[in-house]
């Protein structure tokens, strides 16, 4: 138990490095941006008392580096300071955004597991078979084709040609759970159809490795049934890398919904940053860059300590 908890300490350390320097790299690649942001606020017709009063008051005539560490200090505890455009406070202005990104992913990720799972097992049992030629087609098609792509052509059948979704994933206070999911699942579908394509075809390949084992060729000798080689032997051995794979997948539906959320108008913290950075409103985009590192270390993070828990080798590498 005191070798997990060393190696997830560990990752656990090291992620925190690596969100340092993050943010160390979106806040100077901000400031190094052309133009002024008073400037940009207030417009062209701004006096220079304004503009030097709005400085002051956005803290911009103090150094860069003194600033760094204030923002720092505040994203500690979720305080990103306020909208240079509406004056709002940032997390005021994406908390609920943010966590309607997390439903569009936890939906999306609720379809997608199973399918991608079920289905890697599937090709790899019946490799070489017209069934998975198929499968390997539909999914280099599928992870061949942008985002953006894949939505416009589920607007054109299901929404224009059809009618049977809404082409904009319009969301409203008093909405039912059901209503909810109706609209969102365009959307949904988008992201499911790219991170079910990658999971599967990392789920075959987990699968193919491991029934050319030694172990599971003795256990085909002595006659034990394909289906029981697969759920007794090859699966429980199989999970690190496909907890892996989830893990860094469902990073990707949550980090990964830009463009998706563009399509569809979904009110989630992609489309925030989309607007933040056409209005430059910089707090905005610094809070929203910095949620979508953290979020994908942290699914990182999980991944690593999932395989750790579930393959005994990774606990002792000697």
């Amino acid at each position: 138990m005191g070798d997990i908890l060393k190696l997830v300490g560990q990752r656990l350390g090291f992620g925190l490095g690596i969100l340092l320097v993050i943010s160390l790299i979106i806040f100077f690649m901000v400031e190094l941006l052309p133009g002024d942001m008073a400037q940009a606020v207030l417009g062209q017709g701004a006096t220079e008392e304004n503009l030097a009063a709005l400085r002051r008051e956005m803290g911009l005539d103090r150094p860069a580096l003194v600033r760094y560490f204030d923002w720092l200090g505040g994203a500690i505890f979720f305080d990103f300071g306020s909208s240079a455009i509406t004056g709002e406070r940032v997390s005021a202005v994406i908390g609920q955004r943010f966590m309607n990104t997390l439903f569009l992913a936890a939906y999306a990720a609720v379809i997608a597991v199973p399918i991608a799972i079920t289905l890697g097992v599937l090709v790899a049992l019946l490799r070489n078979t017209l069934f998975d030629r198929v499968a390997n087609v539909a999914t280099l098609t599928s992870i061949s084709s942008p985002e953006f792509f894949l939505g416009y052509i589920l607007i054109l059948f299901f929404a224009v040609k059809w009618g049977m979704f809404p082409s904009i994933a319009s969301l409203s206070s008093g909405m039912d759970f059901g209503e909810l999911l109706y609209r969102t699942f365009l959307p949904a579908l988008t992201l499911v159809l790219v991170v079910v394509a990658h999971m599967m075809r990392m789920t075959r390949a987990a699968i193919i490795n491991l029934l050319a084992s030694p172990y599971i060729e003795m256990a085909r000798l002595k006659g034990v049934p394909p289906w029981r080689v697969i759920v007794r032997h090859a699966l429980p051995n199989a999970w690190a890398p496909i907890i892996n794979v989830v893990a860094l997948n469902l990073a990707y539906l949550i980090t990964g919904v830009v463009l998706v959320e563009v399509v569809f108008v979904y009110p989630g913290i992609g489309q925030a940053l989309v607007d933040a950075v056409s209005k430059r409103d910089f707090p905005v985009v610094q809070a929203c860059c910095l949620i979508f590192a953290a979020t994908f270390i942290l699914l990182n993070l999980a991944a690593d300590v999932g395989s750790i828990l579930t393959n005994p080798r990774l606990r002792h590498p000697k």
